[in-house]
């Protein structure tokens, strides 16, 4: 079955949700600067919480059909599962104002997110570039072994 050690159908799904989920954690990393000096930095960063949170379900989500149904890896899932139970400790320690415990933890969410994005992203480019590896080395060996009528010991 094609694609199927990468999730099938649903790579592209994983990869948007983790994009818009590290957007979403870049957003939260803006305007809580802005939430100390204005109204509407507090009301966006309230917002972009909720918004936050919802593409962290986006990606469990995504992660569990590439995983199940799509035949993928259930390590995807595992960090969905992980981004969705900081998140949650996240949120809590914001309604309860424990800056102590919120701004690292962002910061950690932030980070962890950008790795991931970038295993997602590398995921998504190594195969085709080992495919093309194989495809011109194949090609190439094709070619010598048509020119000389010999076939070349492997």
């Amino acid at each position: 079955m094609a694609g199927r050690g990468s999730g099938g159908r649903f790579a592209g799904f994983v990869s948007a949700s983790v994009a818009l989920q590290t957007a979403g954690i870049f957003f939260q990393a803006v305007t809580a600067g802005m939430a100390l000096t204005s109204e509407v930095g507090s009301t966006l960063h309230d917002l972009g919480s909720k918004g936050m949170y919802a593409m962290s379900m986006l990606y469990l989500l995504a992660a569990v059909l590439a995983w199940r149904p799509g035949g993928g890896p259930a390590r995807p899932a595992l960090y969905a599962t992980g981004f969705l139970l900081l998140g949650t400790l996240q949120v809590v320690m914001g309604v309860y104002h424990v800056m102590a415990v919120h701004l690292p933890l962002g910061v950690l969410m932030f980070g962890l997110s950008m790795l991931d994005l970038g295993r997602v992203v590398l995921q998504r480019t190594r195969p085709t570039e080992a495919r093309a590896g194989v495809r011109a080395g194949a090609d190439a060996g094709a070619s010598a072994d048509a020119g000389a009528g010999v076939r070349a010991p492997r």
